[in-house]
Protein backbone atom coordinates (compact mmCIF):
# COMPACT_ATOMS: atom_id res chain seq x y z
CA UNK A 1 0.00 0.00 0.00
CA UNK A 2 2.84 2.14 0.96
CA UNK A 3 4.27 1.91 -2.81
CA UNK A 4 1.25 3.26 -4.45
CA UNK A 5 0.80 5.97 -2.26
CA UNK A 6 4.75 6.42 -2.93
CA UNK A 7 4.07 6.11 -7.02
CA UNK A 8 0.76 8.83 -6.52
CA UNK A 9 3.10 11.30 -4.81
CA UNK A 10 5.70 10.82 -7.58
CA UNK A 11 3.77 10.34 -10.95
CA UNK A 12 0.03 11.53 -9.56
CA UNK A 13 0.34 14.99 -11.15
CA UNK A 14 1.23 13.56 -14.96
CA UNK A 15 -1.65 11.69 -14.15
CA UNK A 16 -3.80 14.50 -13.27
CA UNK A 17 -2.04 16.48 -16.34
CA UNK A 18 -2.88 13.63 -19.10
CA UNK A 19 -6.65 13.02 -17.57
CA UNK A 20 -7.39 16.97 -17.06
CA UNK A 21 -6.12 17.85 -20.60
CA UNK A 22 -8.54 15.53 -22.20
CA UNK A 23 -11.30 17.24 -19.98
CA UNK A 24 -11.91 14.69 -17.89
CA UNK A 25 -12.34 15.80 -13.76
CA UNK A 26 -11.80 12.41 -12.05
CA UNK A 27 -8.06 12.22 -11.36
CA UNK A 28 -8.51 16.11 -10.40
CA UNK A 29 -11.22 14.40 -7.83
CA UNK A 30 -8.82 11.51 -6.61
CA UNK A 31 -5.91 14.48 -6.40
CA UNK A 32 -8.48 16.50 -4.14
CA UNK A 33 -8.99 13.56 -2.31
CA UNK A 34 -5.10 12.59 -1.80
CA UNK A 35 -4.36 16.41 -0.83
CA UNK A 36 -7.02 15.56 2.00
CA UNK A 37 -5.38 12.09 3.08
CA UNK A 38 -2.00 14.38 2.80
CA UNK A 39 -0.78 12.33 -0.28
CA UNK A 40 -0.67 15.06 -2.72
CA UNK A 41 -0.41 18.99 -2.40
CA UNK A 42 -4.04 20.24 -3.67
CA UNK A 43 -2.63 23.50 -5.11
CA UNK A 44 -0.47 21.87 -7.37
CA UNK A 45 -3.04 19.48 -8.41
CA UNK A 46 -5.22 22.47 -9.02
CA UNK A 47 -2.27 24.09 -11.11
CA UNK A 48 -1.65 21.25 -12.97
CA UNK A 49 -5.21 20.16 -13.96
CA UNK A 50 -5.79 23.74 -14.58
CA UNK A 51 -3.04 24.53 -16.98
CA UNK A 52 -4.20 20.78 -18.53
CA UNK A 53 -7.31 21.61 -19.21
CA UNK A 54 -6.54 24.89 -20.90
CA UNK A 55 -4.03 23.63 -23.58
CA UNK A 56 -6.24 21.07 -24.09
CA UNK A 57 -9.42 22.46 -25.06
CA UNK A 58 -6.71 25.76 -26.86
CA UNK A 59 -5.35 22.32 -29.30
CA UNK A 60 -9.12 21.14 -29.61
CA UNK A 61 -10.21 24.59 -30.53
CA UNK A 62 -6.53 25.09 -32.92
CA UNK A 63 -7.03 21.52 -34.86
CA UNK A 64 -10.58 22.58 -35.50
CA UNK A 65 -9.72 25.73 -36.99
CA UNK A 66 -6.92 24.85 -39.03
CA UNK A 67 -6.98 20.77 -39.80
CA UNK A 68 -10.78 20.55 -40.64
CA UNK A 69 -10.20 17.62 -42.81
CA UNK A 70 -8.25 15.49 -40.12
CA UNK A 71 -10.68 16.20 -37.18
CA UNK A 72 -14.10 16.15 -39.62
CA UNK A 73 -12.72 12.50 -40.08
CA UNK A 74 -11.93 11.74 -36.72
CA UNK A 75 -15.65 13.69 -35.51
CA UNK A 76 -18.21 12.46 -38.55
CA UNK A 77 -19.78 9.59 -36.33
CA UNK A 78 -20.30 12.78 -33.96
CA UNK A 79 -22.16 14.68 -35.95
CA UNK A 80 -25.38 14.83 -33.82
CA UNK A 81 -23.39 16.04 -31.15
CA UNK A 82 -21.56 18.52 -33.02
CA UNK A 83 -25.14 20.33 -33.92
CA UNK A 84 -26.08 20.08 -30.43
CA UNK A 85 -22.72 21.81 -29.81
CA UNK A 86 -23.85 24.27 -32.37
CA UNK A 87 -27.39 24.62 -30.96
CA UNK A 88 -25.74 25.26 -27.99
CA UNK A 89 -23.49 28.13 -28.97
CA UNK A 90 -26.12 30.12 -29.84
CA UNK A 91 -28.40 29.73 -27.43
CA UNK A 92 -25.76 30.19 -24.25
CA UNK A 93 -23.27 32.24 -26.88
CA UNK A 94 -20.12 32.90 -24.69
CA UNK A 95 -21.28 31.51 -21.50
CA UNK A 96 -21.11 27.63 -23.10
CA UNK A 97 -17.09 28.00 -23.18
CA UNK A 98 -17.51 27.80 -19.60
CA UNK A 99 -20.54 25.82 -19.09
CA UNK A 100 -19.02 22.95 -21.37
CA UNK A 101 -17.01 22.26 -18.57
CA UNK A 102 -19.41 20.75 -16.35
CA UNK A 103 -20.94 18.58 -18.77
CA UNK A 104 -19.93 14.99 -19.73
CA UNK A 105 -20.37 14.05 -23.15
CA UNK A 106 -20.14 17.36 -25.14
CA UNK A 107 -16.67 19.01 -23.13
CA UNK A 108 -14.87 18.24 -26.23
CA UNK A 109 -17.00 18.76 -28.98
CA UNK A 110 -17.86 22.22 -27.67
CA UNK A 111 -14.29 23.65 -28.24
CA UNK A 112 -14.08 21.61 -31.62
CA UNK A 113 -17.96 23.22 -32.95
CA UNK A 114 -16.32 26.86 -31.28
CA UNK A 115 -12.95 26.11 -33.85
CA UNK A 116 -15.22 25.42 -36.93
CA UNK A 117 -17.36 28.68 -36.63
CA UNK A 118 -15.60 31.91 -37.39
CA UNK A 119 -15.01 32.74 -33.39
CA UNK A 120 -12.00 35.08 -32.43
CA UNK A 121 -9.41 32.79 -31.22
CA UNK A 122 -8.02 35.31 -28.25
CA UNK A 123 -11.68 35.75 -26.78
CA UNK A 124 -11.73 32.04 -26.68
CA UNK A 125 -8.32 31.60 -25.37
CA UNK A 126 -9.07 33.91 -22.40
CA UNK A 127 -13.09 32.10 -21.67
CA UNK A 128 -10.80 29.33 -21.97
CA UNK A 129 -8.16 30.23 -19.87
CA UNK A 130 -11.08 32.02 -17.48
CA UNK A 131 -13.26 28.51 -17.17
CA UNK A 132 -10.63 26.49 -16.99
CA UNK A 133 -9.59 27.80 -13.50
CA UNK A 134 -13.51 27.46 -12.20
CA UNK A 135 -13.36 24.34 -13.09
CA UNK A 136 -10.43 23.66 -11.84
CA UNK A 137 -11.07 25.39 -8.19
CA UNK A 138 -14.25 23.68 -8.17
CA UNK A 139 -13.34 20.21 -8.33
CA UNK A 140 -10.64 20.60 -6.50
CA UNK A 141 -11.57 22.05 -3.94
CA UNK A 142 -14.71 20.69 -3.70
CA UNK A 143 -13.18 16.93 -3.65
CA UNK A 144 -10.84 18.77 -1.04
CA UNK A 145 -13.43 19.59 1.16
CA UNK A 146 -15.02 16.68 0.62
CA UNK A 147 -12.76 15.08 1.49
CA UNK A 148 -13.97 12.73 4.11
CA UNK A 149 -17.52 11.94 2.75
CA UNK A 150 -15.58 10.89 -0.47
CA UNK A 151 -13.04 8.37 1.52
CA UNK A 152 -16.43 7.06 3.38
CA UNK A 153 -18.17 6.11 -0.04
CA UNK A 154 -15.04 4.60 -1.23
CA UNK A 155 -15.08 2.50 1.81
CA UNK A 156 -18.93 1.45 1.21
CA UNK A 157 -18.08 0.61 -2.45
CA UNK A 158 -15.03 -1.80 -1.65
CA UNK A 159 -17.28 -3.27 1.20
CA UNK A 160 -20.34 -3.60 -1.35
CA UNK A 161 -18.97 -3.94 -5.02
CA UNK A 162 -21.90 -4.15 -6.39
CA UNK A 163 -22.42 -0.45 -6.38
CA UNK A 164 -20.13 1.19 -8.27
CA UNK A 165 -21.06 -0.97 -11.95
CA UNK A 166 -24.86 -0.13 -10.55
CA UNK A 167 -24.11 3.99 -10.40
CA UNK A 168 -21.80 3.58 -13.75
CA UNK A 169 -24.86 1.90 -15.45
CA UNK A 170 -27.37 4.16 -13.91
CA UNK A 171 -25.08 7.49 -14.31
CA UNK A 172 -24.17 5.77 -18.38
CA UNK A 173 -27.87 5.45 -19.25
CA UNK A 174 -28.80 8.39 -18.17
CA UNK A 175 -26.23 10.40 -20.29
CA UNK A 176 -27.14 8.22 -23.43
CA UNK A 177 -31.29 8.92 -23.02
CA UNK A 178 -30.07 12.57 -22.73
CA UNK A 179 -27.70 12.68 -25.65
CA UNK A 180 -29.86 10.44 -27.99
CA UNK A 181 -33.08 12.92 -27.05
CA UNK A 182 -30.98 16.07 -27.47
CA UNK A 183 -29.56 15.21 -31.10
CA UNK A 184 -32.94 13.17 -32.08
CA UNK A 185 -34.20 14.29 -35.39
CA UNK A 186 -37.51 16.29 -35.62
Amino acid sequence: MEDIFTNLETYGYIGVFLYSFGGGFLALVAAGVLSFMGKMDLTTSIAVAFVANAIGDIVLFYMARYQKSMMMDQIRSHRRKLALAHIMMKKYGSWIILIQKFIYGIKTLIPIAIGLTKYDFKKFAILNIFSAAVWALVFGLGSYFMGNILVEFAKTISNQPYIAPLLLVIFGGALWLYLEKATKKK
